[in-house]
């Protein structure tokens, strides 16, 4: 059984009969395991004495861990490679008597198994102050804690952060405040041997690296029809712009904080996202618009909008997106990267947490709740 205890011991030199017993060294797996689980430990006990060294080779490499404070027990730190044979080799001391101690197993070959599929950002992506991190498994994910544990997050300017699961199959980590510009952060996923559900292991290591650019934050005020754009916490511009017309839900601008998901120039809009589709209906509609900034996943853009110059400033006319002078829009299209933030005031209708980039709109507890280690 994969759980059961190797104790097998060679004692070092001894004089005869009356001397003190050797140390005894208790292995984890036991010796000869076919089946070992790769997500269990390996633990080494010295059942009497102290351990001195413990090393464990496995798959070509050497395991890490780490002792206890009495160097009693030796655990690895990590889980191990499924269908992999791991070979440990213990010494420990009893009354300057050393014992050596070595023991082989295997782990066990799993039936299925799931890997990560995509991960944003791209790598050596340069973002914004307010991206997520999004993490897509290619096969459901029970054992979320698991998983969790071994996907590890550090940046050069440390912040809180946490994951929050949306369903079995994507992860997105979002900080409790804004990244701070200009730094890197980088991402590992250490899912070699992760039990991810039943009978489901990862077989590979995942790394993801990227840069936090400047902090790039706009507010668009609906009512005053105003863009204002700020960058490292400097207003370096301001405009008049047009937003939804309202009246129906999806002619009304989502009001909350959004983080740029992409660009595109030009882009084609139709009325076809509203359900219009026949070019004789008077609410039918075909536009190629250049410079669109997306904002968020039901169609919403900063965008260049020649033809609305005239309302920009006093009137919203839009469809729902926020139309910008064309000079203006040129330069804020040159601005942006995902993850820039775009703070939308003064609607009726809030910005899904799942729509787009719209993360920010849960509250850090809300947030926290989501994730599997709370």
């Amino acid at each position: 059984m994969a759980g059961a205890t190797a104790m097998v011991m060679v004692a070092g030199c001894g004089g005869g009969g009356g001397s003190s017993p050797a140390a005894k060294v208790s292995i984890s797996p036991v010796n000869g395991a076919a089946d070992s689980r790769p997500e269990l430990p390996i633990v080494v006990k010295a059942t009497s004495g102290k351990l001195g060294t413990v090393a464990v080779q496995g798959g070509g490499a050497q395991v890490a861990g780490a002792f206890d404070q009495a160097h009693q027990q030796w655990k690895s730190s990590r889980a191990l490679k499924p269908a992999t044979k791991y070979t440990v080799t213990a010494t420990a001391t009893d009354d300057g008597k050393t014992t050596t101690t070595t023991s082989s197993f295997q782990t066990l070959t799993p039936k299925l198994t799931f890997a990560i599929s995509d991960i944003t950002p791209m790598p050596d992506e340069t973002i914004g102050v307010g991206m997520p991190l999004i993490v897509k498994f290619s096969k459901p994910v029970y054992n979320q804690a698991d998983v969790e544990r071994a996907l590890r997050v550090t940046s050069d300017k440390p912040v809180e952060g946490a994951w929050h699961w949306f369903g079995r199959q994507q992860a997105v980590y979002r900080t409790k405040t804004y990244w701070q510009p200009h730094q890197a952060v980088h991402l590992s996923a250490l899912l070699t041997g992760v039990r991810g559900a039943k009978d489901t292991y990862g077989t590979k290591d995942y790394s993801r690296s990227f840069k936090i650019g400047d902090s790039h934050i706009s507010d668009v005020n609906v009512k005053t029809h105003r863009m204002k754009v700020q960058v490292d916490g400097k207003t370096v511009k301001t405009t008049p712009i047009s937003a939804g017309k309202g009246g129906l839900r999806k002619y009304t601008t989502t009001n909350g904080v959004h983080a740029v998901m992409g660009k595109q120039s030009p882009v084609t809009m139709t009325s076809g996202w509203e359900g219009v589709t026949n070019k004789s209906d008077p609410n039918y509609y075909s536009l190629t618009v250049k410079d669109a900034v997306q904002i968020s996943s039901s169609g919403e853009y900063v965008h260049s909008a020649p033809w609305s110059v005239g309302s920009q400033g006093h009137t919203n006319v839009s469809h729902g997106c926020v139309n910008a002078p064309p000079a203006f829009a040129k330069w804020f299209y040159a601005l942006s990267r995902r993850g820039d933030i775009v703070n939308v005031s003064g609607t009726d209708r809030d910005l899904e947490p799942d729509n787009g980039f719209g993360y920010w709109q849960m509250s850090w507890t809300d947030w926290t709740k989501g994730s599997a280690l709370h």
